[in-house]
């Protein structure tokens, strides 16, 4: 595949085209980057593996999709793509778009339907947000697919902000210290998940989709989206970002820099060893819990 030049939309201020140029190229040339040393760092794809890039129709999957056939003319292995979209016949999916641009590419490409639209609104109260569900559907018919046509990678377009959008979440709803991974193997063992943009800034893709003029299928046909939970923190990192400039950043590289004996789980650090003899310690511990007299520790 010849690498596209890609031209940035113009502002109401006309700008010298070669500085557009310029600009455009360096964006192209930074998220090529960034794509690749994610790759490189997390190990995510060998030689001879089929990865399976998972095109929503949405900004992320589009690029993440350029990027991967930008670098696999460049990459010092040989690995296959195949692009695969599921139609899941929610109203107003325009059954046209994704045929007509995956057919332009030239690589192995799929179009899964299932009517998951019509599962999810049997299932789910209305008013509820559908998207939980929706999901879990998706990913059994993906990982389906992966599995009856050798696919050794499953590629996800999620990028950096998607990662610490998530690690909130958790924190706030779920109680836990817990993020998306850039690398992840599926619970039953059988499939390595990767998300090769993870180093990728959100503004620089929307950028990037928007210069490549992506046929863009919204994500919100079915009407659910308004009262997500991902919603309101997505609008609070912006608002951090707004008064310090660099600090969703700065927790993106806090995941990467964790300190377990600075944190409270004993299962990632074991505490009660520290400072003492680890069985004497539980020792200690266990007859003064159960009433023995004086403290841990003490003789």
């Amino acid at each position: 595949m010849t690498v596209t030049p890609i031209k940035l939309p113009v502002p109401a201020r006309r700008q010298d085209p070669r500085k557009q140029r310029v600009d455009a190229g360096k964006l192209q040339q930074r998220l090529r980057r960034l794509t690749g040393k994610a790759i490189g760092d997390y190990d995510m794809i060998g030689a001879g593996d089929r990865v399976m890039v998972c095109l929503s129709g949405g900004k992320d999957s589009y690029t993440l999709l350029d990027m991967l056939l930008s670098l696999r003319e460049r990459a010092p292995v040989d690995f296959e793509l195949v692009a695969v979209h599921l139609d899941q016949k929610q109203p107003g999916y325009p059954p046209g778009v994704m045929r007509d641009y995956l057919a332009g590419l030239g690589l192995e490409h799929h179009v899964i339907e299932q009517d998951t639209y019509q599962v999810v609104k049997r299932v789910v109260p209305e008013g509820r947000t559908m998207c939980g569900l929706c999901s879990r559907l998706r990913r059994g018919i993906l990982y389906r697919f992966a599995a009856e046509h050798g696919i050794t990678r499953i590629a996800l377009g999620h990028h950096r902000d998607d990662i610490v959008e998530t690690l909130f979440l958790n924190m706030f709803f779920g109680s836990k210290l817990k993020g998306m991974p850039p690398k992840l193997l599926s619970d039953d063992g059988r499939h390595v998940v990767i998300r090769p943009l993870a180093y990728c800034r959100e503004a620089d893709i929307e950028r990037y989709a928007a210069a490549r003029e992506f046929p863009i299928i919204p994500c919100n046909l079915c009407g659910s989206q308004d009262g997500l939970q991902r919603v309101r923190v997505k609008a609070m990192l912006a608002e951090w970002e707004r008064e310090q400039p660099g600090r969703v950043e700065n927790v993106f590289r806090a995941l990467q820099n964790v300190v377990p004996s600075h944190l409270a789980d004993g299962a990632l650090f074991d505490f009660a060893a520290l400072g003492t003899d680890a069985a004497q310690a539980r020792h200690d511990a266990r007859a003064w819990l159960m009433g023995g007299e004086g403290e841990p520790g003490a003789s």
